[in-house]
């Protein structure tokens, strides 16, 4: 009985080890992700930190810390496994999960913090779709980025030929040979481009621009000012990835937020990568492929919810 009793507590105390651990690492990762989705809208010191930091892939891996079946410790080590090929060799593609997403904004949020978005752009909007009548109603919802399209319409239409399609699939809209023409936006057959006119969310309440929106935007790279009446006011401006994260080995800002694990994202060409995984499923489609672009997002379908 004694030996019974002493194996026990053996365990609990196992049990317990392992789930303090879990807690530490769980606190330790909020902390990170806390600060890094809102402590550069707070500070501009934290902000100069992070161009710092751009420039480099981190020596740890971030997410993979997590439990094995996280999708998050998944993605950043096919992230990291991507990065070490050379840019043309690496095809980045995000897959979302219809029936997961539920519509909670948290993405648009996030890509709205992360690129110092003004009022009247929204990369990835949460597109709802309700149909049936009360009280039999069911609802989906699709967010919409960018699509980085293979054959993009919007470079075709741009007469300032700002546009262009990087070797990695993203499209890149380059600010200093935007002349802001507007012909890309009608281009867009999935409305993702929107016009810098120069708004500021503190127009809204104190006439001057509020503090965090003075900060810069690590858009492609490169930090820029709003407040300078300089790119990317008065330009095209578009969902791009989170090119200056995912260079910086960081998944975009859209998939750590996401609560419900519906977004996923990756390198295609890497066989071994959840989204290459998941592009083969039975249940994937993509948006408006009757026009032909061949996006790089892809959706999973999912039923509507009731």
């Amino acid at each position: 009985m004694r030996e019974n009793q002493e194996t026990e507590i053996a365990q609990d105390s196992a049990v317990i080890d392992r789930n303090e651990d879990r807690r530490r690492f769980l606190a330790k990762f909020a902390s990170a992700t806390f600060a890094g989705l809102v402590a550069p809208a707070v500070t501009g010191e934290a902000q100069a930190l992070e161009v710092a930091q751009a420039v480099r892939v981190p020596d740890v891996p971030l997410y993979s810390g997590l439990d094995e079946e996280d999708v998050l410790g998944r993605m950043d080590r096919d992230l990291r496994r991507a990065l070490q090929k050379p840019v043309d060799q690496r095809n980045w593609t995000m897959v979302i999960d219809l029936e997961k997403c539920v519509g909670c904004q948290g993405c648009t949020i996030a890509c709205i913090q992360e690129n110092k978005l003004p009022p009247g752009i929204v990369y990835r909007p949460v597109r709802e779709e309700v149909k049936g009548t009360y009280p039999n109603v069911a609802k989906r919802f699709t967010p919409q980025p960018c699509m980085q399209c293979d054959d993009p319409p919007c470079a075709r239409a741009c007469k300032a030929k700002a546009i262009e399609k990087r070797p990695d699939g993203i499209v890149k809209i380059d600010y200093e040979k935007c002349e802001a023409l507007k012909t890309c936006i009608p281009a867009c057959p999935y409305q993702a481009i929107g016009f810098d006119a120069g708004g500021f969310w503190g127009d809204y309440v104190s006439g001057e621009p509020e503090a965090y929106e003075k900060l810069d935007s690590l858009e492609y790279g490169q930090a820029r000012s709003r407040a300078a009446k300089g790119a990317p006011i008065d330009k095209a401006r578009k969902c791009q990835f989170c090119l200056h994260r995912i260079s910086s080995g960081l998944l975009p800002a859209c998939v750590l937020s996401c609560m419900g694990r519906a977004t996923f994202f990756g390198d295609q060409f890497d066989p071994d990568s959840l989204v290459a995984q998941l592009i083969r499923q039975p249940n994937v489609m993509r948006l408006k492929e009757e026009a032909g672009t061949n996006p790089l997002v892809y959706y999973l379908e999912g039923r509507m919810q009731s």
